[in-house]
């Protein structure tokens, strides 16, 4: 299966050219502010892809899905787009799971917690046995250091990704560390579509799975 993954594309969507596959995945911040206007706009562009499959969830920056109930946004959600709140899908055999959170940086965003016991039950919930991983945050040492030189990805999933063993985990959030590294024989992606000012638009990453 050829997938294409982007993330963090923050309402820029419509200027990235975006190539041909089989499933596109996008690991969040699909929108500025996180207003239904913004959703709306994404929401109708990521379901007009050609793509068989698309897969997104949620970030920080998009509030909307925090916000409102899981019936309102299931009603929003086009029948062709599947999107991932701790929860998994399987396409053609290839078992995903996706969840939204990542530590609280220098204030509250959207689907944020404490590092330590107050974020790990969110990564508890991960299966076991998984293809793909989408989170919006990456692990502590992987992919997440910030121009600052600062490491500010999650322990807890990096201790977590140790046990639950994905074969791959494609995230976002720290835009300027976009790239690909791998831990623990897990392939990790950084798939950040823009840079830390959002000035430059990078490709989205295209391989087969």
């Amino acid at each position: 299966m050829k997938i294409v993954a982007i993330s963090d594309t923050h309402g820029l969507h419509h200027q990235i050219k975006i190539p041909e596959g089989d499933l596109l995945i996008h690991t969040g911040d699909v929108s500025d502010r996180g207003e239904p206007a913004e959703i709306e706009d994404f929401l109708e562009w990521f379901s007009s892809q050609p793509h068989q499959y698309k897969v997104f969830i949620a970030g920080n920056h998009d509030f909307y899905f925090e916000k409102y109930s899981p019936e309102v946004i299931t009603a929003k959600i086009p029948n062709n787009i599947t999107y991932l709140y701790e929860s998994g899908c399987t396409i053609e055999g290839i078992k995903i799971w996706g969840s939204p959170f990542s530590p609280i940086p220098y204030r509250r965003w959207a689907f944020n917690r404490e590092r330590g016991a107050d974020i790990q039950p969110h990564w508890d919930k991960i299966p076991e046995n998984l293809d793909i991983l989408l989170v919006h945050g990456p692990a502590y040492g992987i992919l997440d250091k910030t121009t600052r030189d600062q490491h500010v990805g999650c322990e807890n999933l990096k201790e977590t990704l140790k046990i639950k063993q994905p074969k791959l985990f494609i995230f976002g959030h720290i835009h300027e560390a976009r790239g690909e590294a791998f831990f623990e024989d897990i392939h990790c992606i950084n798939a950040s579509s823009v840079d830390r000012y959002r000035k430059q638009l990078f490709e989205p990453f295209v391989f087969e799975f």
